[in-house]
């Protein structure tokens, strides 16, 4: 059994998630951090072709497959396309890369110093559609900016029940309550985010496991019991805005945190590249990333 499978290489195989989930906000960044300007495209159907092709030279490269790469989460344009001639959950899989789906509509405005998601009314078809399509798994993102206890304990609340609803799906939830690196009250948050996360795993059944995806916290090993929860299927940490050298050297102090880097992964990356020069800047990235998650 397929999912069976994937679950077995999430929880227990070595190596860290790659997201490929740059939505429409985040896509023309993505691109000119690529090297790729926005006078390269003249609607948004020319720009996500343009960031599908950037994916699927990651996809395709002979860097990329299971034996480093545990995982992908993927935009929905991105599911829907194809790499190689296959449509793009089942040719990741072929590589021995999980495939995830980003399933969250963006962020609504900043209360009470966090950042809820934006309603989903579409989610059970977007989630049948991505079990349909072999996806194993989702991701959704909240923002916490400031330790306010109701703010984040509302985050928390509308993660784990969302994540009820994928459950209901067949699918893994990979909950994302990030915490923003640059709060003034970082830690704080840090601290009221593991208790509230803590209350809510602690209140699953007994049959269902989640993935949470973290910011790394200042405190390392803070989230450790959480790592070692029965109803915690993985924890994975977010580079948030780090350098590659940065996200890497601040995961490495968390035992049992892997990877789920995108702007980290894709740092090296250009569009310019010979082939042989970006197969050889995405093994490096994929090498430093696979190490640090390995502590």
């Amino acid at each position: 059994m397929a999912n069976q499978e994937m679950m077995d290489k999430i929880t227990g195989g070595k190596g860290f998630i790659a997201a490929l989930d740059q939505s429409g906000g985040s896509t023309p960044k993505a691109l000119a951090a690529y090297g790729v300007s926005d006078d390269a495209w003249s609607n948004e159907d020319e720009m996500f072709g343009l960031i599908h092709q950037m994916r699927v030279r990651i996809m395709t490269s002979p860097a990329f497959n299971g034996d480093r790469v545990l995982g992908a989460i993927l935009f929905e344009k991105t599911m829907d396309g194809d790499a190689d001639g296959k449509p793009v959950p089942e040719y990741l899989w072929s590589k021995g890369v999980v495939p995830f789906l980003k399933c969250d509509k963006g962020l609504e405005d900043e209360a009470n110093g966090v950042q809820m998601m934006k309603p989903m009314p579409d989610l059970d078809t977007l989630l049948a559609k991505g079990a349909s399509k072999g996806v194993f798994g989702t991701k959704m993102r909240s923002v916490i900016n400031l330790a306010n206890p109701e703010g984040i304990a509302a985050i928390v609340k509308q993660q784990f029940e969302v994540g009820m609803q994928i459950i209901g799906h067949g699918l893994m939830p990979m909950i994302e309550p990030e915490v923003n690196i640059k709060s003034a009250e970082r830690a704080e948050c840090d601290a009221i985010l593991h208790g509230e996360l803590k209350k809510a795993l602690d209140a699953l059944p007994e049959d269902k496991t989640v993935m949470l995806k973290l910011s790394i916290p200042v405190e390392s090993n803070l989230y450790a019991d959480l790592v070692a929860h029965p109803r915690t299927a993985r924890v994975v940490a977010l580079s948030g805005g780090y350098s590659t050298d940065d996200a890497c050297s601040e995961l490495a102090k968390n035992n049992g945190m892997i990877a789920s880097f995108s702007r980290a992964l894709l740092e090296k990356l250009q569009n310019g590249m010979s082939d042989e020069e970006f197969n050889a800047a995405l093994d490096s990235s994929i090498q430093q990333i696979y190490d640090a998650s390995a502590t």
